[in-house]
């Protein structure tokens, strides 16, 4: 009699342990999945804003070069300039959206590249250039310590 009731408390409690755990493993995969979306999402925008400061780099490097220093004809390079620090907003805004912790850094290294237009020499144009790279990378190693916690 004894064993019959074991067998009878017994299936169902080794049915809802079962189905217990694996509820926990599916929420502990769906978790998991979510925080890969999510380091994704951070690294593609992590990625699509140091390619447009980059890009913002060199047209605002050309154009100070034609504007302050060589006095040639620069509205050429002003339009395009003017388009790469356009394409700056989207993943700036994106950054700091999806990991705030990174939204000082991200602000400092855009406004390393935005500084460059200030530059009256050549020296003074390398220097902020070098700044703006500088600012880009520690982006891309405080991003790369986000993403790595």
């Amino acid at each position: 009699m004894l064993t019959a009731v074991v067998a009878v408390v017994g299936t169902p409690a080794g049915s809802l342990a079962t189905g217990m755990l694996a509820h926990f493993a599916q929420r502990s995969q769906r978790v998991a999945a979510e925080v890969s979306a999510r380091r994704a999402e951070v690294l593609e925008a992590v990625s699509a804003l140091v390619s447009a400061l980059a890009d913002h780099r060199r047209a605002m490097a050309v154009r100070e070069l034609l504007r302050r220093l060589d006095g040639g004809e620069w509205s050429a390079a002003r339009a395009e300039s003017h388009t790469t620090r356009s394409a700056i907003s989207a993943p700036l805004l994106r950054l700091r959206l999806l990991e705030p912790a990174l939204a000082a850094t991200a602000q400092s290294a855009a406004q390393a590249v935005y500084a460059m237009r200030e530059a009256t020499t050549e020296a003074g144009l390398q220097e902020a250039r070098g700044h703006a790279i500088r600012e880009s990378d520690e982006l891309v190693d405080a991003a790369g310590a986000a993403l790595a916690a």
